[in-house]
C-alpha cells in the first residue's frame, strides 16, 4: 500500500510515462510523454520550486516566517505560491501581462502578491525578462526576502534529476534520445544529467522558438510560447550537453497542441507542442527502432482563454516543418 501524502507537497514527482499512438513518427519510432501535468500545481516547475526552497531552509537562506521573491512568467510563480501557502511563506512575485491570465489569477488565489511589468502588445522578448528580474531585483533589497532567481538557481537540478531517474526506469533503461524546451534549462540538464550517468550515448536536444533563437546563434526576437525562449542564453545553460538544438514556431508549437488534444486527449501547453515537434523530428532521424522520450511541461488548463482564440483557426491546420539547427551530430 503507498504511503498517504501528508501535505499536498509529497504528491510532486513519480508522474506517469505516456506512449503516444496518434502523433507518431513516420519512421517507426516510439515516442513517450512525460507527464508533468499530473504535479499538483498542474505542472514540471513544482519539482524546481520544491527543490530551491527546500535548499534555502537547508542553508539559512529562508528561515520560517520569511519571504520569498522570484520573476516568473508564471508556472514557476505558482509552484512556489502552492509550496509558500503550506510552508507559511509571503511570496512576491513579478510577471508580466505577457503571460496567460489563467496562470496570474492561479498565483494570486494562492496567496501570491504581484507586480505587473506591462508587456509590448503580450509579446515575450529578451527585453521584458530583463525589466522583469530588475524589478525582482529591486523588490528583494527592499524586504529582504529570499530571491530564489531561476535563471541563476542550481539548486533546482536536484527536482529535474529526480525526473530524469524516473524516466531511466519507466523505460527500463531503453531510451535513446531526450527533448525539451529551453527556458531557465535546468530542465533539460537536470534530466541530461540523470540520463547520461547511466548511459552517455543518449542523445540530448534542446528545443527553442524559431522567432528567437539563440541557443542556435540567432538573433533574440518575440515570441508566445509561455515560459521558454528568455531572448538571452540563460546561465544554466551547457551547450557541450547538448546533441542538437531544434527551433520550432509559434504557430507550430500551438498547432502541435491542439493536434495533442484533438488525437490523442491531452490537453497540454504551447511549450508541449514545440516538445512533441521537436521529438518527432528526431524521431524520423533515429529510425524505427528508437524511443525518444519528452516532457508535458503543464496543463493546457493554464491556457484556456488563448487556446479558445486560436481553436476554431488551427483545427486541420498542417503541420509545418522547420529546419533545426545541427550541432555536434546529425543524430
Amino acid at each position: 500500500m503507498n504511503q498517504q501524502p501528508q501535505t499536498i507537497l509529497d504528491a510532486i514527482g513519480n508522474t506517469s510515462l505516456l506512449q503516444l499512438r496518434n502523433i507518431v513518427p513516420e519512421s517507426g519510432a516510439r515516442i513517450f510523454l512525460k507527464l508533468e501535468s499530473e504535479n499538483p500545481s498542474g505542472s514540471m516547475k513544482d519539482r524546481m520550486a520544491l527543490a530551491m526552497i527546500k535548499a534555502a531552509e537547508s542553508d539559512g537562506r529562508l528561515k520560517p516566517g520569511g519571504s520569498v521573491v522570484e520573476y516568473t512568467g508564471g508556472s514557476t510563480g505558482t509552484s512556489l505560491a502552492m509550496i509558500c501557502a503550506v510552508k507559511h511563506y509571503e511570496l512576491h512575485i513579478v510577471s508580466s501581462d505577457a503571460f496567460t491570465k489563467e496562470k496570474l489569477d492561479h498565483m494570486r488565489i494562492l496567496g501570491a502578491k504581484l507586480q505587473i511589468i506591462p508587456s509590448d502588445e503580450g509579446k515575450m522578448t529578451e527585453t521584458l525578462f530583463r525589466r522583469m528580474i530588475e524589478a525582482a531585483s529591486v523588490l528583494q533589497d527592499r524586504t529582504g526576502a529570499f530571491w530564489s532567481n531561476q535563471l541563476n538557481n542550481a539548486d533546482q537540478l536536484v527536482g529535474y534529476r529526480s525526473m530524469g531517474d524516473e524516466i531511466w526506469e519507466q523505460t527500463g533503461g531503453k531510451i535513446d534520445a531526450f527533448v525539451q524546451s529551453v527556458g531557465t534549462s535546468a530542465c533539460l540538464r537536470g534530466n541530461a544529467e540523470s540520463l547520461r550517468r547511466r548511459n552517455h550515448e543518449i542523445k540530448i536536444v534542446a528545443v527553442e522558438p524559431a522567432e528567437s533563437p539563440v541557443l542556435s546563434g540567432g538573433k533574440p526576437g518575440a515570441h508566445k510560447i509561455d515560459g521558454i525562449g528568455t531572448g538571452f542564453v540563460p546561465p544554466l545553460w551547457q551547450p557541450d550537453i547538448v546533441d542538437q538544438v531544434e527551433t520550432v514556431p509559434t504557430a507550430d508549437a500551438l498547432a502541435m497542441a491542439i493536434r495533442l488534444a484533438l488525437e490523442e486527449g491531452v490537453f497540454a501547453g504551447t511549450s508541449t507542442g514545440a516538445n512533441i515537434t521537436g521529438a518527432l523530428r528526431i524521431a524520423d532521424r533515429l529510425g524505427p527502432d528508437a524511443t525518444i522520450v519528452t516532457v508535458m511541461v503543464d496543463t493546457g488548463l493554464k491556457y484556456l482563454k488563448h487556446y479558445g482564440a486560436n481553436s476554431k483557426r488551427l483545427r486541420g491546420t498542417p503541420f509545418r516543418s522547420v529546419n533545426s539547427n545541427r550541432r555536434r551530430s546529425d543524430l
